[in-house]
């Protein structure tokens, strides 16, 4: 039997040298993902990579994505939105061409903190906040720390009430393969973890699974999205949520697995100005599943109707 010993760990090292996926160069990933070196922007001591289109005179509408995302994520919106609207987008610290906060801070307090900066850099006084997820949570809780600077609120399945491995008041738990992130990202893996974000998984596209792991091949981003997991620490929202005035879209796809729509109720129930659109067939990132669809209702109602 001893003889099995040293083969069971050479089997085990060449497994992991095989699963092992390196950090891709920061050269290559902005030949690929970056449009122009002017889309960087220093601002409260990090480095953002965001995009700037539309009328500079026109409302503001700012675009913030989920958890492993990127700016890219919100393409076919922000094409459209730009008509009408200046629109900005960011890689949220952590994800994307941004990169790892030098901070090493990945609260919700650095979060707002960052935004004021970026409003303030691009003269922006109020805005209009759409977001995502963990983008969501951006989103509401700066709307509730500056409410004089946010015009109009649109919560896209937001991140924020207690779900299981997040309670209130207790540090998230990370599982043990949550913790290899760092060292393998295999692709088969990596869609699988993100085939639920889809009511229709078939719109789940290779390119749409290349862009995603590619960016979280970015230097330095898998130990920063482990960071910021390590450093959540949820409270209840509900008082929070009720002290925000902006009036408030929630819009969620009723076939989300990731933050299901029945989530949606605590929202209506504690934000004192908020309507809830449900879309049948769509899941969690409802803006690259079914684009056009989705943003009719934000159009309207960022134009003030209702």
């Amino acid at each position: 039997m001893k003889p099995a010993a040293p083969i069971g760990a050479a089997l085990a090292g060449a497994v992991a040298a095989w699963l092992y996926t390196p950090d891709k160069s920061a050269a290559a990933l902005e030949k690929k993902y970056l449009d122009s070196p002017a889309d960087y922007r220093e601002v409260a001591g990090i480095r953002l990579h965001l995009r700037d289109t539309g009328p500079s005179d026109a409302p503001a509408v700012i675009l913030l994505h989920g958890f492993g995302s990127s700016l890219h994520t919100w393409q076919p919106w922000a094409e459209r939105l730009s008509t009408d609207n200046r629109v900005i987008r960011y890689d949220l610290p952590g994800f994307g061409l941004t990169g790892p906060d030098p901070s090493g801070d990945y609260s919700d307090r650095r979060g707002i903190a960052i935004l004021a900066a970026l409003m303030d850099d691009l003269g922006i006084a109020r805005a209009s906040l759409v977001g995502n997820s963990m983008g969501g949570k951006l989103a509401w809780t700066f709307a509730e720390a500056h409410p004089d600077r946010v015009r109009r609120l649109v919560l896209i399945a937001p991140d924020g009430f207690a779900s299981p491995g997040f309670d209130y008041g207790k540090a998230a738990r990370i599982p043990p393969a949550v913790r290899l992130l760092p060292f393998v990202l295999p692709r088969l893996l990596l869609r699988s973890s993100l085939a639920p974000a889809y009511g229709d998984r078939g719109k789940l596209t290779r390119s749409l699974v290349t862009r995603y792991r590619d960016l979280m091949l970015a230097p330095g981003n898998r130990r920063a999205m482990i960071a910021r997991m390590q450093q959540v620490m949820l409270e209840d929202p509900r008082p929070a949520l009720r002290r925000i005035k902006a009036p408030t879209l929630l819009l969620w796809g009723e076939k989300d697995a990731m933050i299901p729509i029945a989530h949606a109720q605590d929202y209506l129930a504690s934000l004192p100005n908020a309507m809830l659109v449900a879309l049948p067939g769509l899941g969690h990132v409802l803006f690259e599943e079914a684009p056009a669809i989705a943003l009719v209702p934000i159009t309207s109602f960022l134009a003030g109707n209702p």
